[in-house]
């Protein structure tokens, strides 16, 4: 009798190995396609908090953009009578300011005569502007930087072009309410306590923070 090579456990172990290597494939590329659907889902999800992360961004840059680098800011503080109104204007990343004001140049006869007639005038800061235990009211408005040269050229102007103070004419009022009108707002009776003046100037233009000039 001649022996002949048993076939059928070799059959059986390449049986095995290859239903191995299937089953490894098989769960290979159902690993893969777990992880592609894993990070499928993150994309979509990393892209769905970036569309509504992008819109707020924008808004607080068009925001800050809006308000603009310039300002002016119209206070009214306390004094010995009946207060005073001036403007406050420069740049928002600049501490330092500006100060642009009608006031009666001299001592205290000099704003009593001021009662009468016309009398020597100062434009500039006076006591107590930049004292902020002092002020009782402020409206700031925002300016683009073209804007911005416009109307302080203008208050310079308007500064060199009015020498003279008067209580009931030419008075502080009367001089923040010329810058106002410039920057196109509305503005309020001019002949009233300095306080209600810049109030009444916030209230008249709604809260207004933002002012673009028209086209020269």
């Amino acid at each position: 009798m001649t022996n002949k090579p048993d076939r059928s456990g070799s059959c059986i172990l390449a049986g095995l190995a290859l239903a191995t290597m299937l089953a490894c494939t098989m769960t290979s590329a159902s690993a893969h396609e777990s992880n592609k659907r894993m990070a499928d889902a993150s994309a979509l999800v990393s892209t769905d908090t970036a569309s509504r992360a992008t819109p707020q961004a924008m808004r607080r840059s068009v925001t800050r953009a809006e308000k603009g680098p310039y300002y002016v800011d119209f206070r009214a503080r306390t004094a010995a009578s009946w207060g005073h109104a001036f403007v406050w204007y420069g740049k928002t990343s600049e501490r330092a300011v500006e100060v642009a004001g009608l006031t009666p140049a001299g001592d205290t006869w000099t704003y009593v005569l001021g009662y009468l007639t016309w009398v020597p005038s100062e434009t500039g800061a006076s006591y107590g502007d930049l004292d902020p235990d002092y002020l009782t009211a402020s409206y700031r408005v925002y300016l683009n930087e073209a804007d911005a040269k416009r109307v302080f050229a203008y208050i310079e102007k308007l500064k060199a072009s009015s020498p003279v103070w008067n209580a009931e004419t030419t008075n502080c009022t009367g001089f923040i309410g010329d810058i106002a009108e410039y920057m196109g707002l509305k503005v309020p009776n001019r002949w009233q306590r300095p306080e209600n003046f810049v109030n009444s100037l916030k209230e008249m233009n709604g809260g207004r923070q933002v002012v673009r000039l028209s086209a020269e």
